[in-house]
Protein backbone atom coordinates (compact mmCIF):
# COMPACT_ATOMS: atom_id res chain seq x y z
CA UNK A 1 0.00 0.00 0.00
CA UNK A 2 1.56 3.08 -1.12
CA UNK A 3 0.82 6.17 1.07
CA UNK A 4 -1.33 9.14 1.01
CA UNK A 5 0.43 12.28 -1.45
CA UNK A 6 -1.75 15.46 -1.44
CA UNK A 7 -1.12 16.82 -4.94
CA UNK A 8 0.22 15.17 -7.87
CA UNK A 9 3.02 15.75 -10.30
CA UNK A 10 0.18 17.26 -12.61
CA UNK A 11 -0.92 19.28 -10.00
CA UNK A 12 1.92 20.92 -9.03
CA UNK A 13 3.22 21.45 -12.16
CA UNK A 14 -0.43 23.47 -13.04
CA UNK A 15 0.22 25.42 -10.17
CA UNK A 16 3.86 26.61 -10.87
CA UNK A 17 3.03 27.47 -14.47
CA UNK A 18 -0.17 29.54 -13.20
CA UNK A 19 2.42 31.43 -11.25
CA UNK A 20 4.92 31.70 -13.53
CA UNK A 21 7.83 29.77 -11.97
CA UNK A 22 9.88 26.98 -12.78
CA UNK A 23 10.49 24.53 -9.48
CA UNK A 24 9.22 24.49 -6.24
CA UNK A 25 11.72 25.86 -5.04
CA UNK A 26 10.81 29.06 -6.63
CA UNK A 27 8.51 30.01 -4.10
CA UNK A 28 11.13 30.68 -1.32
CA UNK A 29 13.10 33.05 -3.09
CA UNK A 30 11.81 36.15 -1.29
CA UNK A 31 13.23 34.14 2.35
CA UNK A 32 16.93 34.86 2.39
CA UNK A 33 19.35 32.12 1.64
CA UNK A 34 20.95 32.17 5.29
CA UNK A 35 17.56 31.34 6.92
CA UNK A 36 16.96 28.42 4.41
CA UNK A 37 17.68 24.99 5.83
CA UNK A 38 19.92 24.34 2.91
CA UNK A 39 20.46 20.55 3.60
CA UNK A 40 18.16 17.65 2.79
CA UNK A 41 16.17 16.62 6.13
CA UNK A 42 17.28 12.99 5.50
CA UNK A 43 13.42 11.93 6.24
CA UNK A 44 12.55 8.21 6.13
CA UNK A 45 11.11 6.21 3.57
CA UNK A 46 7.53 6.88 3.05
CA UNK A 47 5.32 4.58 5.03
CA UNK A 48 1.72 3.20 5.05
CA UNK A 49 -0.77 4.13 7.79
CA UNK A 50 -0.77 0.00 9.16
CA UNK A 51 2.97 0.44 9.17
CA UNK A 52 3.14 3.95 11.21
CA UNK A 53 0.80 2.77 13.38
CA UNK A 54 2.59 -0.71 14.19
CA UNK A 55 6.20 1.70 14.42
CA UNK A 56 3.84 3.82 17.00
CA UNK A 57 2.81 1.28 19.04
CA UNK A 58 6.43 -0.39 19.07
CA UNK A 59 8.02 3.00 20.32
CA UNK A 60 4.71 3.44 22.40
CA UNK A 61 5.28 0.14 24.46
CA UNK A 62 8.85 0.99 25.92
CA UNK A 63 7.03 4.26 27.88
CA UNK A 64 6.82 3.22 31.45
CA UNK A 65 3.34 4.80 33.01
CA UNK A 66 3.49 6.56 36.23
CA UNK A 67 -0.26 5.36 36.94
CA UNK A 68 0.45 1.49 36.29
CA UNK A 69 4.53 0.67 36.11
CA UNK A 70 6.13 2.79 38.80
CA UNK A 71 4.87 4.48 41.97
CA UNK A 72 5.12 8.28 41.78
CA UNK A 73 6.63 10.46 43.89
CA UNK A 74 7.05 13.08 41.42
CA UNK A 75 5.57 16.34 41.23
CA UNK A 76 6.99 19.76 40.08
CA UNK A 77 3.89 21.13 38.74
CA UNK A 78 2.41 17.89 37.34
CA UNK A 79 0.50 15.50 40.07
CA UNK A 80 -0.41 11.62 40.20
CA UNK A 81 -3.70 12.21 41.73
CA UNK A 82 -6.70 9.85 41.21
CA UNK A 83 -8.56 9.98 38.18
CA UNK A 84 -12.25 9.59 38.62
CA UNK A 85 -14.28 7.97 35.86
CA UNK A 86 -17.45 10.91 35.98
CA UNK A 87 -15.26 13.87 34.79
CA UNK A 88 -14.27 11.97 31.78
CA UNK A 89 -17.57 10.42 31.18
CA UNK A 90 -19.69 13.17 31.53
CA UNK A 91 -17.32 15.78 30.10
CA UNK A 92 -16.98 13.42 26.94
CA UNK A 93 -20.99 13.89 26.03
CA UNK A 94 -21.59 15.95 22.90
CA UNK A 95 -23.10 18.85 25.20
CA UNK A 96 -19.97 19.53 26.58
CA UNK A 97 -17.25 18.22 24.12
CA UNK A 98 -15.21 20.69 22.23
CA UNK A 99 -11.46 21.40 22.40
CA UNK A 100 -12.45 25.48 22.72
CA UNK A 101 -14.87 28.07 23.37
CA UNK A 102 -17.86 28.37 20.54
CA UNK A 103 -18.06 30.97 18.25
CA UNK A 104 -21.63 30.60 18.17
CA UNK A 105 -23.09 30.51 21.48
CA UNK A 106 -26.39 30.64 20.32
CA UNK A 107 -26.36 26.72 19.15
CA UNK A 108 -23.49 25.92 22.39
CA UNK A 109 -25.31 26.77 25.56
CA UNK A 110 -24.56 23.56 27.24
CA UNK A 111 -20.82 23.79 26.84
CA UNK A 112 -20.88 27.82 27.77
CA UNK A 113 -23.16 26.89 30.97
CA UNK A 114 -20.07 24.33 31.78
CA UNK A 115 -17.74 27.29 31.30
CA UNK A 116 -19.36 29.63 33.65
CA UNK A 117 -19.58 26.94 35.99
CA UNK A 118 -16.21 26.38 36.03
CA UNK A 119 -15.23 29.86 36.25
CA UNK A 120 -17.36 30.28 39.24
CA UNK A 121 -15.62 27.50 40.44
CA UNK A 122 -11.88 28.72 39.58
CA UNK A 123 -12.60 32.17 41.18
CA UNK A 124 -13.48 30.54 45.12
CA UNK A 125 -10.13 28.95 44.26
CA UNK A 126 -8.63 31.49 43.97
CA UNK A 127 -10.34 33.66 46.28
CA UNK A 128 -10.61 36.42 43.13
CA UNK A 129 -14.34 37.30 41.52
CA UNK A 130 -13.39 37.06 37.95
CA UNK A 131 -11.82 34.14 36.23
CA UNK A 132 -11.53 33.43 32.57
CA UNK A 133 -12.83 30.25 30.73
CA UNK A 134 -9.10 29.07 30.70
CA UNK A 135 -5.95 29.26 29.12
CA UNK A 136 -3.36 26.43 27.74
CA UNK A 137 -1.36 25.83 30.80
CA UNK A 138 -0.04 27.20 33.89
CA UNK A 139 3.20 28.63 32.18
CA UNK A 140 0.74 30.72 29.62
CA UNK A 141 -1.16 31.66 32.24
CA UNK A 142 1.17 33.38 33.77
CA UNK A 143 2.65 34.81 30.66
CA UNK A 144 -0.77 36.67 30.12
CA UNK A 145 -0.82 38.06 34.21
CA UNK A 146 3.00 39.30 33.55
CA UNK A 147 1.18 41.07 30.21
CA UNK A 148 -1.51 42.53 32.17
CA UNK A 149 0.38 44.18 35.09
CA UNK A 150 2.59 45.99 32.24
CA UNK A 151 -0.45 47.08 30.53
CA UNK A 152 -2.20 48.03 33.83
CA UNK A 153 1.07 50.05 35.29
CA UNK A 154 2.70 50.87 32.47
CA UNK A 155 5.91 49.27 33.15
CA UNK A 156 8.32 46.85 32.88
CA UNK A 157 9.84 45.35 35.08
CA UNK A 158 8.74 42.03 36.40
CA UNK A 159 10.54 40.49 40.02
CA UNK A 160 9.35 37.28 40.04
CA UNK A 161 10.64 34.59 42.68
CA UNK A 162 13.41 31.86 41.52
CA UNK A 163 11.04 29.63 43.74
CA UNK A 164 8.56 29.77 40.75
CA UNK A 165 8.50 26.67 38.46
CA UNK A 166 11.42 27.29 36.32
CA UNK A 167 9.80 26.04 32.92
CA UNK A 168 7.05 28.95 33.65
CA UNK A 169 9.62 31.16 34.44
CA UNK A 170 11.89 30.19 31.21
CA UNK A 171 8.30 30.58 28.98
CA UNK A 172 8.17 34.15 30.55
CA UNK A 173 11.56 35.39 29.59
CA UNK A 174 10.93 33.74 26.26
CA UNK A 175 8.08 35.86 25.74
CA UNK A 176 9.06 38.60 27.19
CA UNK A 177 11.53 38.97 24.79
CA UNK A 178 8.34 40.68 22.77
CA UNK A 179 7.03 43.48 24.50
CA UNK A 180 10.25 43.61 25.97
CA UNK A 181 9.73 43.28 29.99
CA UNK A 182 12.55 43.04 31.67
CA UNK A 183 12.62 40.28 33.85
CA UNK A 184 14.47 40.24 37.37
CA UNK A 185 14.89 36.29 39.11
CA UNK A 186 14.35 37.36 43.23
CA UNK A 187 16.86 34.70 44.70
CA UNK A 188 16.27 32.02 47.29
CA UNK A 189 17.83 31.28 50.81
CA UNK A 190 18.89 28.33 52.36
CA UNK A 191 15.11 28.13 53.83
CA UNK A 192 13.81 28.33 50.56
CA UNK A 193 12.27 31.63 50.92
CA UNK A 194 12.94 34.32 48.27
CA UNK A 195 14.52 37.33 49.02
CA UNK A 196 12.76 40.14 47.67
CA UNK A 197 14.55 43.21 46.19
CA UNK A 198 14.86 46.13 48.23
CA UNK A 199 14.96 48.39 45.18
CA UNK A 200 11.34 49.01 43.79
CA UNK A 201 11.26 51.70 41.24
CA UNK A 202 9.44 50.82 38.25
CA UNK A 203 8.12 47.29 39.35
CA UNK A 204 5.03 46.39 37.41
CA UNK A 205 4.73 42.97 39.44
CA UNK A 206 5.59 40.79 41.94
CA UNK A 207 5.43 37.12 41.12
CA UNK A 208 5.49 34.45 43.90
CA UNK A 209 4.21 30.56 43.82
CA UNK A 210 2.01 29.82 46.53
CA UNK A 211 3.20 27.28 47.85
CA UNK A 212 6.45 27.51 45.42
CA UNK A 213 8.43 24.99 43.39
CA UNK A 214 9.80 23.64 46.47
CA UNK A 215 6.59 23.03 47.94
CA UNK A 216 6.96 25.16 51.16
CA UNK A 217 5.19 28.32 51.58
CA UNK A 218 6.30 31.54 51.19
CA UNK A 219 4.57 34.98 53.07
CA UNK A 220 2.46 36.17 50.36
CA UNK A 221 0.42 38.96 52.63
CA UNK A 222 4.29 40.40 53.24
CA UNK A 223 4.82 40.70 49.62
CA UNK A 224 1.54 42.27 48.70
CA UNK A 225 2.72 45.53 51.71
CA UNK A 226 5.41 46.11 49.45
CA UNK A 227 3.71 45.88 45.78
CA UNK A 228 1.55 48.82 47.46
CA UNK A 229 4.06 50.61 48.53
CA UNK A 230 5.68 49.99 44.85
CA UNK A 231 2.53 51.07 42.96
CA UNK A 232 2.69 47.34 41.40
CA UNK A 233 0.49 44.61 40.70
CA UNK A 234 0.78 40.96 42.86
CA UNK A 235 0.72 37.79 40.74
CA UNK A 236 0.37 34.59 42.73
CA UNK A 237 0.71 31.34 40.78
CA UNK A 238 -1.25 28.75 43.23
CA UNK A 239 -1.71 25.12 43.63
CA UNK A 240 -5.03 24.53 43.46
CA UNK A 241 -4.86 21.56 45.74
CA UNK A 242 -3.14 23.33 48.54
CA UNK A 243 -6.16 25.78 48.44
CA UNK A 244 -8.04 23.13 50.22
CA UNK A 245 -6.41 24.71 53.25
CA UNK A 246 -4.65 26.96 52.48
CA UNK A 247 -5.84 31.02 52.49
CA UNK A 248 -6.71 31.66 49.06
CA UNK A 249 -4.46 34.28 46.97
CA UNK A 250 -7.34 36.60 47.02
CA UNK A 251 -7.48 36.54 50.71
CA UNK A 252 -3.93 37.25 50.76
CA UNK A 253 -4.50 40.33 48.27
CA UNK A 254 -3.18 39.21 44.76
CA UNK A 255 -4.44 41.61 42.03
CA UNK A 256 -4.01 38.09 40.11
CA UNK A 257 -3.83 34.70 40.46
CA UNK A 258 -2.58 32.03 37.72
CA UNK A 259 -2.56 28.06 38.11
CA UNK A 260 -1.96 24.76 36.22
CA UNK A 261 -5.16 22.89 36.32
CA UNK A 262 -3.98 18.96 35.98
CA UNK A 263 -4.24 18.16 39.43
CA UNK A 264 -8.09 18.50 39.12
CA UNK A 265 -9.08 15.58 37.45
CA UNK A 266 -6.74 15.55 34.68
CA UNK A 267 -4.06 12.43 34.05
CA UNK A 268 -0.23 13.28 33.52
CA UNK A 269 -0.39 12.21 29.99
CA UNK A 270 3.27 12.98 28.83
CA UNK A 271 2.72 16.84 29.71
CA UNK A 272 -0.58 17.77 27.97
CA UNK A 273 -3.27 19.11 26.69
CA UNK A 274 -3.32 21.20 30.38
CA UNK A 275 -4.98 23.61 31.99
CA UNK A 276 -4.33 26.90 32.75
CA UNK A 277 -6.41 28.93 35.44
CA UNK A 278 -6.53 32.58 35.60
CA UNK A 279 -8.21 34.91 38.04
CA UNK A 280 -7.85 38.68 38.97
CA UNK A 281 -10.09 41.71 40.10
CA UNK A 282 -12.95 43.10 39.01
CA UNK A 283 -11.32 46.22 38.57
CA UNK A 284 -9.16 44.35 35.91
CA UNK A 285 -11.48 42.70 34.34
CA UNK A 286 -11.28 44.70 31.10
CA UNK A 287 -7.58 43.57 30.86
CA UNK A 288 -8.30 39.61 31.42
CA UNK A 289 -7.15 37.60 28.76
CA UNK A 290 -8.77 35.11 27.11
CA UNK A 291 -12.55 34.40 26.75
CA UNK A 292 -15.19 35.35 29.62
CA UNK A 293 -18.50 33.47 29.84
CA UNK A 294 -21.43 35.55 31.67
CA UNK A 295 -24.90 35.10 32.25
CA UNK A 296 -28.03 36.90 30.30
CA UNK A 297 -31.76 35.83 29.49
CA UNK A 298 -32.61 35.60 25.75
CA UNK A 299 -35.56 37.03 24.50
CA UNK A 300 -38.23 34.94 26.05
CA UNK A 301 -36.60 36.09 29.39
CA UNK A 302 -35.12 32.21 30.18
CA UNK A 303 -31.89 31.81 31.10
CA UNK A 304 -28.60 32.21 28.82
CA UNK A 305 -25.02 32.40 28.37
CA UNK A 306 -22.80 34.30 26.38
CA UNK A 307 -18.96 34.97 25.59
CA UNK A 308 -19.05 38.61 26.96
CA UNK A 309 -16.88 41.89 27.35
CA UNK A 310 -15.78 41.01 23.78
CA UNK A 311 -14.78 44.52 22.55
CA UNK A 312 -11.07 43.49 24.71
CA UNK A 313 -10.18 40.24 22.47
CA UNK A 314 -7.86 40.72 19.73
CA UNK A 315 -10.00 39.03 17.22
CA UNK A 316 -11.72 42.27 17.51
CA UNK A 317 -9.95 45.34 19.02
CA UNK A 318 -6.81 43.32 16.92
CA UNK A 319 -3.96 45.70 18.33
CA UNK A 320 -5.30 47.67 20.62
CA UNK A 321 -6.25 44.05 22.43
CA UNK A 322 -4.90 43.58 25.62
CA UNK A 323 -3.83 39.82 24.73
CA UNK A 324 -3.62 37.68 21.75
CA UNK A 325 -5.09 34.70 22.93
CA UNK A 326 -8.22 33.95 21.81
CA UNK A 327 -8.97 30.43 22.49
CA UNK A 328 -8.31 28.36 25.76
CA UNK A 329 -8.68 24.57 26.81
CA UNK A 330 -12.54 23.90 27.02
CA UNK A 331 -12.46 20.24 27.33
CA UNK A 332 -9.91 20.14 29.97
CA UNK A 333 -11.96 23.06 31.54
CA UNK A 334 -14.98 21.06 31.74
CA UNK A 335 -13.19 18.19 33.15
CA UNK A 336 -11.88 19.96 36.35
CA UNK A 337 -15.57 21.58 36.66
CA UNK A 338 -16.71 18.45 36.87
CA UNK A 339 -13.97 16.72 39.07
CA UNK A 340 -14.35 19.37 41.49
CA UNK A 341 -18.26 19.02 41.42
CA UNK A 342 -17.80 15.49 42.39
CA UNK A 343 -15.48 15.91 45.00
CA UNK A 344 -17.70 18.71 46.36
CA UNK A 345 -16.43 20.97 49.11
CA UNK A 346 -15.99 18.50 51.40
CA UNK A 347 -14.41 15.75 49.31
CA UNK A 348 -11.88 18.35 48.21
CA UNK A 349 -10.73 19.27 51.66
CA UNK A 350 -10.33 15.68 52.69
CA UNK A 351 -8.11 15.54 49.30
CA UNK A 352 -5.96 17.92 51.11
CA UNK A 353 -5.84 16.23 54.20
CA UNK A 354 -4.70 12.98 52.46
CA UNK A 355 -2.11 15.29 50.91
CA UNK A 356 -1.02 16.33 54.03
CA UNK A 357 -0.91 13.08 56.22
CA UNK A 358 1.01 11.52 53.50
CA UNK A 359 3.35 14.50 53.62
CA UNK A 360 3.99 14.13 57.23
CA UNK A 361 4.31 10.42 57.65
CA UNK A 362 6.86 10.49 54.46
CA UNK A 363 8.86 13.22 56.27
CA UNK A 364 8.72 12.21 59.39
CA UNK A 365 9.80 8.54 58.21
CA UNK A 366 12.87 9.97 56.20
CA UNK A 367 14.19 11.80 59.62
CA UNK A 368 13.52 9.20 61.65
CA UNK A 369 15.79 6.66 58.69
CA UNK A 370 18.20 9.64 58.58
CA UNK A 371 17.13 9.63 54.44
CA UNK A 372 19.17 12.80 53.90
CA UNK A 373 17.88 16.44 55.21
CA UNK A 374 14.94 17.42 54.86
CA UNK A 375 13.87 20.87 53.86
CA UNK A 376 10.11 21.83 55.49
CA UNK A 377 11.08 25.61 55.56
CA UNK A 378 7.33 27.47 57.22
CA UNK A 379 5.48 24.25 56.32
CA UNK A 380 4.43 22.76 53.08
CA UNK A 381 1.07 20.49 51.86
CA UNK A 382 2.61 17.45 49.83
CA UNK A 383 5.62 18.10 48.44
CA UNK A 384 9.23 18.94 49.65
CA UNK A 385 13.01 19.05 48.85
CA UNK A 386 15.90 16.06 50.43
CA UNK A 387 19.33 17.19 49.79
CA UNK A 388 20.80 13.17 49.70
CA UNK A 389 24.18 13.71 49.76
CA UNK A 390 24.70 12.64 46.08
CA UNK A 391 23.07 14.40 42.77
CA UNK A 392 19.28 13.37 42.76
CA UNK A 393 19.37 12.72 38.97
CA UNK A 394 21.59 9.50 39.97
CA UNK A 395 18.87 8.64 42.73
CA UNK A 396 16.10 8.89 40.39
CA UNK A 397 17.75 6.50 38.28
CA UNK A 398 18.95 3.72 40.73
CA UNK A 399 15.13 4.01 41.69
CA UNK A 400 13.48 3.07 38.07
CA UNK A 401 15.00 0.23 38.65
CA UNK A 402 13.24 -0.63 41.87
CA UNK A 403 9.85 0.49 40.31
CA UNK A 404 9.50 4.14 41.61
CA UNK A 405 9.37 7.29 40.00
CA UNK A 406 11.44 8.92 43.02
CA UNK A 407 10.75 12.75 42.25
CA UNK A 408 12.26 15.55 40.48
CA UNK A 409 15.91 15.91 40.30
CA UNK A 410 16.58 19.54 41.05
CA UNK A 411 19.82 19.83 38.86
CA UNK A 412 20.36 21.91 35.33
CA UNK A 413 17.33 24.03 34.09
CA UNK A 414 15.58 22.67 36.94
CA UNK A 415 17.71 23.78 40.10
CA UNK A 416 16.88 26.19 42.59
CA UNK A 417 19.33 28.35 44.52
CA UNK A 418 20.90 26.65 47.90
CA UNK A 419 19.14 23.24 46.72
CA UNK A 420 21.06 22.52 43.49
CA UNK A 421 20.96 18.30 43.58
CA UNK A 422 18.33 17.84 45.86
CA UNK A 423 15.60 15.55 45.32
CA UNK A 424 12.00 17.09 45.05
CA UNK A 425 9.27 14.58 46.33
CA UNK A 426 5.62 14.89 46.60
CA UNK A 427 2.89 12.65 48.11
CA UNK A 428 -0.27 12.92 46.48
CA UNK A 429 -3.52 10.79 48.36
CA UNK A 430 -2.79 8.22 45.73
CA UNK A 431 0.27 6.82 47.80
CA UNK A 432 -0.33 3.91 50.72
CA UNK A 433 1.27 3.52 53.95
CA UNK A 434 2.92 0.50 52.39
CA UNK A 435 4.06 2.60 49.09
CA UNK A 436 6.15 5.06 51.57
CA UNK A 437 7.22 2.44 53.79
CA UNK A 438 8.83 0.56 50.44
CA UNK A 439 9.69 3.52 49.00
CA UNK A 440 12.22 4.72 52.21
CA UNK A 441 13.52 1.07 52.61
CA UNK A 442 14.65 1.14 48.58
CA UNK A 443 15.90 4.60 48.97
CA UNK A 444 17.97 3.65 52.08
CA UNK A 445 19.81 0.97 50.19
CA UNK A 446 20.41 3.21 47.45
CA UNK A 447 22.14 5.72 49.14
CA UNK A 448 24.35 3.02 51.18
Amino acid sequence: MSSFVPHTEEEISSMLSFLGLQSLDDLYTSIPEALRLGRPLGLPAALSEVEVIEKMELISSRNRPASRELVCFAGGGTYDHDLYSAPRALGSRSEFVTAYTPYQPEVAQGVLQALFEYQTLVSRLSGLPISNASLYDGASALVEAVNLAAARTRRSRVVISEAVNPHWRETVSTFAMGPGHEIEVAPVDAAGKTVWPEDASGVACYVVAYPNYLGLIEDVAALKRRAVEAGALLVVAYDPVAMSLLKTPGELGADVAVAEGQSLGIPLSFGGPYLGLFSTTAELVRLLPGRLVGETVDTRGNTAYVTTLRAREQDIRREKASSNVCTNQTLMAVWAAIHLSWLGRQGFRELGRRCLSGRHYLTSLMQERGIGTVHLGGGSVREFPVSLGRPASEVVEDMLGRGFLAGVALEGRRSIGAFEGALLVAVTEKRTKAEMDRYVDELAEVLK
